[in-house]
């Protein structure tokens, strides 16, 4: 099998047309797959008209980031799988740059999404997550230069990222429960679980225009990172454990009352609830390391810098 860069799209527009143009001037042949949710803003006939080379499976409904994903490349299957983001632009040496990552002994490589606001600052190079499973970006609002001698990351985000096939097939692919956001977190927890280990390509970059789908405080992706959140404080049993639950709970209450106070929204609080209620009787997950050792002030602290 050859390399493949899988996209999910849902009403991309003219930025998937971006992302698709600078996926046209790689370094290193590659193909490439398009998977659309369902657009109604005519993207998906925008790439079989001015991408032939792309291949396009149109889906009858949106199913969200990883279902859609897992039938690309069911349907499509490529070694490595490479997964990039509709609302970015790579640069000419992304794809050359995850590919040099590979090595004996990495399951997943990690790219760097910059920020298109500010092209000097790291906007994501992979996932990480504490312990209570609190996911953050990977050196987000760092300098580019943090990058070079950087520790890897847990894994790659979703925007930005590299998975061997035989390692994406072992683990099940992306839980198809989770609609939207923490996906990639998931995925990741349970490659670490097995062994599988992430390596960061600081050279494998691209400009990335943070929430251009639903907005970064919108209560649309307020309601879907909440359900993820508390999908995955129940899967992974983190409430089982009382230190971490009270852990939990306060830093959840404090994300809930501050989106209220400033965004005048509960549905990061509903969609926590929803999602925790989702996963009840589900088989309990085991979380992989490393996990960072953060206060519940620290990991606050990481939230805010990434809303700012």
């Amino acid at each position: 099998m050859r390399p493949a860069v899988y996209i999910p799209n849902f009403n991309g527009g003219e930025l998937l047309a971006r992302a698709l143009e600078s996926l046209r001037a790689q370094t290193r042949e590659v193909d490439v797959v398009v998977v659309d949710n369902a657009s109604s803003d005519g993207s998906d006939a925008m790439v079989a008209e001015r991408f032939p080379e792309v291949t396009l499976l149109r889906l009858g409904e949106n199913l969200g980031f990883g279902a859609a994903l897992n039938r690309a490349v069911a349907a499509h299957p490529g070694d490595p799988l490479i997964l990039f983001n509709n609302d970015a632009k790579a640069e000419p040496t992304f794809v050359e740059g995850l590919l040099d990552g590979l090595g004996d002994g990495v399951d997943s490589v990690a790219g760097v999404l910059v920020q298109e606001r500010d092209p000097g600052l790291v906007d994501s190079a992979g996932v990480v997550a504490d312990g209570t499973l609190m996911g953050f970006d990977y050196l987000h609002g760092e300098p580019l230069a943090e990058l070079a001698g950087a520790p890897d990351p847990l894994g790659p985000t979703g925007g930005a990222a590299l998975y061997r096939h035989s390692a994406f097939e072992a683990v099940g692919g992306f839980d198809e429960r989770i609609f939207l956001y923490y996906e990639d977190l998931d995925l990741a927890l349970r490659l670490a679980a097995r062994g599988g280990r992430c390596r960061l390509a600081g050279e494998a970059r691209a400009l990335h225009a943070y929430s251009a789908s639903l907005g970064a405080a919108s209560g649309a992706k307020y309601a879907r990172t909440g359900w993820s959140r508390g999908y995955m404080l129940r899967r992974y049993g983190v409430m089982r454990n009382p230190r971490l639950a009270l852990r939990a709970i306060a830093c959840e209450a404090a994300i809930s009352a501050g989106q209220l106070a400033k965004d005048r929204t509960a549905q990061g609080l509903t969609g926590r609830l929803r999602g925790y209620r989702a996963a009840a009787g589900l088989p309990r997950e085991t979380a992989g390391g490393p996990l960072l050792d953060l206060t519940a002030r620290e990991a606050l602290a990481l939230r805010r810098k990434r809303r700012a």
